[in-house]
């Protein structure tokens, strides 16, 4: 009897050492599909502005509000989108801007507030949330793009702008 428990304890160790591998094994490769998700790399306005322009990059301005249920959809299903997100980091500098915060923003040495900003941006238009402003450094434009628009119609939108701004 001793002989056979013996036998059942080094079967019984066995298998749990396999079984401990492999949950380290699909653990590991789990945390490195994680890992490989792209992830979108946001800015405030100060910092983002001044390094879209002195990287020549075109700038995105994501002018959500706090209450705004199709901002949240937009970062819900457009933002978290891995191809948009690659889209975005190769070629822009991705600013989140709200309006309604108590904050000072700058352009050069001018400070502005928040709905100052966005007045500026909008041009004065009524454009409702959200709304992503484009502006291209590269030749000095600005692209107002309001409301709601899914992965694949923003990946047209993105497309069109880094046409206009002439890269690749």
């Amino acid at each position: 009897m001793e002989q056979f428990l013996n036998h059942w304890e080094k079967k019984m160790r066995r298998v749990l050492t396999i079984a401990t591998a492999l949950v380290l094994i699909f653990s590991a490769e789990s945390f490195n599909v994680i890992q490989q998700q792209p992830e979108l790399k946001w800015e405030g306005w100060n910092s983002g502005y001044k390094r879209g322009i002195s990287e020549n990059k075109i700038i995105l301005v994501d002018a959500y509000t706090d209450w705004c249920g199709w901002c949240k959809k937009m970062d819900r299903e457009t933002y978290s989108d891995p191809e948009i997100i690659k889209k975005i980091n190769k070629h822009f500098v991705a600013i989140k801007f709200n309006p309604e915060l108590n904050q000072t923003y700058y352009i050069d040495t001018t400070a502005y507030t928040g709905r100052e900003l966005h007045a500026m941006l909008s041009k004065e238009y009524r454009t409702g949330y959200p709304t992503t402003y484009f502006i291209l450094p590269q030749n000095n434009k600005l692209f107002i793009n309001p409301g709601y628009e899914d992965p694949q119609r923003f990946s047209e939108t993105l497309d069109k702008m880094v046409a206009e701004a002439g890269l690749k």
